[in-house]
C-alpha cells in the first residue's frame, strides 16, 4: 500500500492535471496493492469545503463516501498512529494534519505520494518525486 496526501487523493480522484504523469502512473501502478487514504484526509477535505476553498459538485460526505471506494481505503487513526506522529526524528513542522499523515506513512512503513515541498524535503519519510523514483528513508 502506497499512501496519498490529501492533495494528491483530490486531484486523483478528479482526474486534475497538476498531478503529474510520474504520480499519476506510480498510484495507477501501486493501485492493485491499495492506496492508503488517513482518516486525517477526510478532515482536511471537509475543512477546505467548509471553508470555500474547495467546490465540489456533490455534498462533502458523498464525496468522500465515493472518494474511499476501491482501491482507496480509509487509514484509520490509531493509538499507534497518534504517538507516531508527536515523535517525528529531525525537525519537521508543526502542521498537524500533515504529522499524522507523515506518522501514518512511517508507522505503516509506506511511500507516502505528496507534493508538499516542506515533506518532500523532510528526510525521514519515503516519497516520490517528479523525475526521481522513490527517494527518502523512513528512520
Amino acid at each position: 500500500m502506497i499512501i496519498l496526501d490529501t492533495h494528491i487523493w483530490i486531484w486523483w480522484v478528479a482526474g486534475k492535471t497538476q498531478l503529474p504523469p510520474l504520480y499519476r502512473n506510480f498510484i495507477e501502478a501501486q493501485s492493485a496493492d491499495g492506496l492508503g487514504i488517513c482518516a486525517i484526509s477526510c478532515w482536511e477535505v471537509a475543512k477546505l469545503v467548509e471553508r470555500d476553498r474547495l467546490k465540489l459538485s456533490i455534498p462533502v460526505n458523498d464525496w468522500i463516501s465515493a472518494a474511499l471506494m476501491p482501491p482507496c481505503q480509509l487509514v484509520p487513526l490509531s493509538p499507534a498512529i497518534a504517538i507516531e506522529s508527536t515523535q517525528l526524528p529531525g525537525s519537521f513542522h508543526r502542521d498537524p494534519a500533515d504529522q499524522m499523515i507523515v506518522g501514518t506513512a512511517r508507522h505503516l512503513n509506506c511511500t507516502l505520494v505528496t507534493m508538499d515541498q516542506l515533506i518532500l524535503a523532510y528526510p525521514h519519510v519515503r516519497t516520490i518525486v517528479p523525475g526521481v523514483a522513490e527517494y527518502g528513508t523512513p528512520g
